[in-house]
């Protein structure tokens, strides 16, 4: 009998309050959320050692749930750990582009974006009215991350404001993609 992985929720900047999608998850599925302990200055390096504590202290494989500058994180963290085999899958919801002037500017130290491929399986969802990534940028990063995409259409950010609620399509797939065999 397999076990089924841990859900790691990883916010972007600001982390992700009341009624955003991985917060109803959390408290729907129970899924754990990666805090950090600078949400406001985010700093790639603590980003990724805190991200590391993590898939370390969870008890089998993980699968990741990343919205925004946690989906930049995936791939910057996958490019220098050495526990990327414990990773089933990830989930990357609407990466904002940090190498875009407006957006670096806001979170500095995050540029350039990690381009390699990711060492597991990965789908990419993000709107094509997303204000901080433009969609052929979004279909880029999916690309180089050997991510499969999907088009949400006209939605934002994919975030709180999107009015997704707990976001069933998402959440399958989460699921899909943790099934996945790379």
């Amino acid at each position: 009998m397999s076990v089924e992985p841990r859900v790691l929720l990883l916010p972007g900047w600001q982390n992700s309050g009341p009624g955003h999608w991985q917060t109803l998850w959390e408290e729907k599925h129970h899924d754990h959320r990666v805090e950090q302990h600078e949400w406001m200055r985010p700093l790639r390096g603590d980003w990724s050692a805190r991200l590391e504590e993590e898939v370390l202290a969870s008890p089998g494989d993980v699968v990741f749930a990343a919205h925004s500058l946690g989906c930049i994180l995936v791939a910057a963290w996958a490019a220098h750990s050495r526990h990327t085999a414990r990773v089933r899958g990830a989930l990357l919801v609407a990466p904002g582009d940090l190498e875009r002037e407006d957006v670096r500017q806001m979170i500095p130290g995050w540029a350039p974006i990690v381009r390699q491929p990711l060492p597991f399986p990965a789908v990419l969802i993000a709107a094509n009215d997303d204000p901080y990534c433009e969609a052929a940028r979004s279909r880029q990063m999916a690309s180089d991350w050997g991510a499969r995409f999907v088009d949400a259409g006209a939605r934002g950010h994919l975030n709180a404001e999107s009015g997704l609620g707990d976001w069933p399509e998402g959440r399958q797939l989460l699921n899909d993609v943790s099934k996945e065999k790379n």
